[in-house]
């Protein structure tokens, strides 16, 4: 399973102002995204992700959509690990974690981007191919 975007427009009304606030927004849209609530992990990325209404609300119902049927699969949430971090110099940074349920985990990646405003969401990713973690 996957579900992304990437940048496509500009229509975010936020910024963050260093990799502290990045690393809090992929903590909290973890967290929501972990406990089901994933509405409010993507209203939580929104006011940063340069995309229009339109796409950011499509990807929210893919997700919607997709993760009950992750879930009836592979069983209830059991935490979330963050599992990797990497910048290159000081115009991009990503984060990785998983949430790990009783049968399998959901690996989800952030990207961000410094622009000349501040940082914001470049992409926003999960899936299932936590697999690729041990490359």
């Amino acid at each position: 399973m996957l579900c992304s975007l990437s940048l496509a427009g500009r229509a975010q009304d936020k910024t963050l102002k260093d990799q502290d606030a990045l690393k809090d927004l992929s903590k909290k849209a973890t967290e929501l995204f972990a406990h089901g609530e994933i509405v409010k992990a993507i209203e939580a990325l929104r006011p940063y992700w340069p995309l229009p209404k339109n796409e950011i609300d499509n990807v929210e119902e893919k997700s919607l959509t997709a993760m009950n049927l992750v879930t009836e699969r592979f069983g209830k949430f059991i935490g979330t690990l963050k599992i990797k971090e990497q910048k290159i110099a000081d115009i991009a940074f990503k984060e990785k974690y998983l949430i790990r349920l009783n049968n399998t985990a959901i690996r989800l990646t952030f990207i961000y981007y410094k622009s000349n405003d501040g940082w914001i969401v470049n992409s926003f990713k999960w899936d299932d191919n936590f697999i690729e973690e041990f490359e």
